[in-house]
């Protein structure tokens, strides 16, 4: 399961982190582009403190809110605290999110969808992603008004048409936040929507470091309780950058071709498989499910039936390791997670294929016979590492709500958590990027 080492074709980097920086700031393009993303992470950080101004709004209604729905905590955080402030930004960059996952989920189970983004090319990406704007501006409209309502007594007295303008405000910030995104991808570095979430975490950690400083000065947190919550910070960052670059690989043998005089082939090459293919997703489907009951009830009036049976499942889905309706909600929310990774992992990995591909082209794996034997092969290897990638997901995932349990602040957990995950990833594939960058430099001088 260990991955090659440094300097092969793995997904680690070959050179320090700090010498990658330094390499790319003297080379005048990267310089350029690095240069024009901390000028949208400016334009960013100025959108997160412009507020839209909601009449009435209560503080405290917000603070309880974030407290008591780690759904919005999480959205609060990775938005850099934009949902707190009631910025423009308070949606963020969720109701994209959440639109590309379903249309993918959906293209891979729709035949003709399948077969035009395999062979339509750049025409049918564009098709697919205004098929993702058309639905990310819906899930503005309903997260939006769902926002609204979870505000309390904030909206109480507001018209439709002044909660209308509200949501618009909000669905024109999340609109921004994506085009600013998809310039980061065209003139930047990396994959913008994901530098622009990275962003919104780096953000939002200066004000919970702040809050732990507080409780430590008024008492209320131990020295002792800081110091295990350092040790997990650091432990499990070691473990994300450790099963994100692992990888299994299963060596492929050519076949030697006779061309002329010339003999072609014959070498060995690898099908790398990584332990954690799926990346976050699966956590993001996981918690956005889990959570869907504690949105729906909003929509509905606090002394209705309806609004009370919600609340009751919304407590036996989500995680609470302090009542036993919460333990039920962990074992469910880990469950989601191993198997929407298997699910990811079966349409990224389609096992037919590669079998159908190795035997077309004359290779074959190592002690294997081509065809049906090698798709059971894969289909096991596949299974099994699968297995530990889902494991160690939902190890991740539920630091997120064991930290509250060793330093009492409900968002402690983000920053050890799903956040943590999401910064881990984004930067390591960033940085695989500027390097790819810096090796083609180097050929091409």
């Amino acid at each position: 399961m260990g991955g090659p080492p440094r300097g092969a074709s793995d997904k680690g980097l070959s050179k320090s982190l700090f010498e990658l920086l330094r390499l790319a700031w003297a080379d005048e393009d990267l310089r350029a582009r690095l240069r024009f993303i901390m000028f949208i992470l400016g334009v960013y950080v100025l959108g997160v403190n412009v507020p839209v101004p909601v009449p009435g709004i209560n503080p405290e209604d917000l603070r309880h809110l974030l407290e008591t729905n780690q759904f919005f905590m999480l959205m609060n955080t990775i938005g850099g605290g934009a949902f707190k402030k009631v910025s423009i930004f308070a949606l963020g960059l969720g109701p994209y999110i959440v639109a590309s996952i379903i249309l993918q989920v959906f293209t891979m189970g729709h035949p003709k969808w399948k077969e035009e983004m395999k062979e339509g090319g750049e025409y049918a990406r564009r098709q697919q992603n205004r098929r993702t704007r058309i639905l990310a501006i819906g899930l503005c409209l309903f997260q939006g008004f769902g926002l609204l309502k979870l505000m309390g007594t904030a909206t109480v007295g507001l018209q439709w048409f002044e909660q209308l303008w509200i949501v618009l405000f909000w669905m024109a910030g999340s609109m921004l936040l994506l085009w600013l995104g998809e310039q980061v991808s065209e003139r930047g570095i990396g994959n913008g929507i994901s530098v622009m979430i990275f962003a919104g975490i780096i953000i939002s950690i200066p004000s919970i470091i702040e809050l732990i400083g507080a409780n430590i000065r008024n008492g209320q947190i131990e020295i002792w309780r800081v110091v295990v919550l350092a040790a997990v910070f650091l432990i499990t960052t070691w473990l994300i950058v450790m099963f994100t670059v692992a990888q299994r690989r299963i060596p492929v043998q050519h076949m030697r071709r006779n061309f002329g005089t010339k003999a072609v082939g014959g070498q060995v090459s690898y099908l790398p498989i990584a332990v954690a293919m799926a990346g976050v997703i699966p956590i993001i489907f996981a918690i956005t499910l889990i959570y869907l009951p504690a949105q729906f009830q909003a929509a509905f009036p606090a002394t209705s039936p309806i609004h009370t049976i919600l609340g009751e499942i919304a407590k036996f889905l989500s995680p609470n390791f302090t009542e036993w309706k919460g333990w039920i909600g962990a074992l469910f929310y880990m469950a989601l997670i191993f198997f929407f990774t298997y699910f990811w992992t079966a349409m990224q990995y389609n096992v037919d294929d590669i079998a159908d591909n190795l035997k077309r082209g004359g290779s074959y794996i190592q002690g294997i016979r081509p065809g049906r034997q090698t798709r059971d092969f894969l289909n096991g290897v596949i299974s099994r590492i699968t297995f530990i990638g889902a494991l160690f997901l939902a190890i991740a995932a539920m630091t997120q709500f064991l930290l509250p349990l060793v330093v009492p602040i409900p968002s402690i957990g983000l920053i050890a958590g799903t956040s943590l995950m999401i910064m881990v990833s984004v930067a390591l594939e960033t940085m695989r990027q500027i390097e790819a960058n810096l090796i083609t430099k180097q050929y091409e001088g």
